[in-house]
């Protein structure tokens, strides 16, 4: 049985997050059917993270198991062939069997996008949040930069979610600003949900304010204890 890392990218408007779902589309779900096409037989597909709905990744792994006889490099045209075009198979290699694309990943990076304009740009519609009154990025740095190290991260969880534990290493957390778009790029080796949405100050979740919009959150970059990427 052969282990089938895939890269990937996907625009996430559409669909529901990426963990298969009875009543809702998702981006496993529809790699899933193609993955069906392409080898001929059902299987199950890993992800490296349980992105919200809504959520986009610039870049993505998974990983499946198969008999197929495929040369690797024709996979990614084969599963492109049979993906709607918000959903890309940018590579494909074969792995050891104990190559997990979830349990194998060592750190994460998520970047968030922020329109910060007076004025609407409906080319980030659905790909950064719009926010019109003025954001200091060095201030904002400031307060970044005090999520940096190893923390109890139970406060930007969601509320009503219970994952244990809920302590977390944070490897850097930058903003940075090109015109009106600003990037906060955060990485670290394990996220709670809609962690990087709700990143605040204190402990209680409930004194946190509002999470911020899905469409501006990108998978962007992933590190592996195999050479993958």
């Amino acid at each position: 049985m052969r282990n089938i890392a895939l890269t990937l990218q996907y625009l996430g408007t559409a669909y529901h997050g990426w963990q298969v779902q009875k009543n809702d589309i998702t981006v496993g779900q529809t790699l899933e059917k193609a993955a069906a096409m392409v080898v001929g037989h059902k299987v199950h597909i890993t992800g490296c993270g349980r992105t919200d709905a809504g959520v986009h990744a610039k870049v993505y792994v998974a990983n499946f198991r198969t008999d197929a006889r495929i040369p690797v490099d024709r996979i990614p045209y084969a599963f492109n062939t049979h993906l709607p075009g918000d959903i890309v198979v940018t590579g494909a290699m074969e792995v050891h069997d104990g190559f997990n694309a979830i349990g194998s990943c060592v750190k994460k990076e998520y970047t968030y996008l922020i329109y910060n304009s007076p004025i609407k740009d409906p080319f980030y519609v659905n790909r950064a949040w719009f926010y019109p009154k003025h954001l200091d990025e060095t201030v904002m740095q400031r307060a970044a930069s005090h999520f940096v190290g190893t923390h109890d991260f139970a406060a930007v969880r969601s509320v009503g979610t219970e994952t244990r534990p809920t302590v977390r290493t944070v490897h850097y957390f930058n903003i940075s600003r090109s015109g009106e778009l600003i990037e906060c790029r955060v990485c670290a080796d394990g996220f709670l949900y809609n962690m990087v949405r709700a990143m605040v100050e204190g402990r209680n979740r409930t004194a946190a304010g509002p999470t911020v919009p899905a469409g501006g959150l990108y998978m962007t970059k992933l590190w592996y204890q195999e050479d993958v990427l």
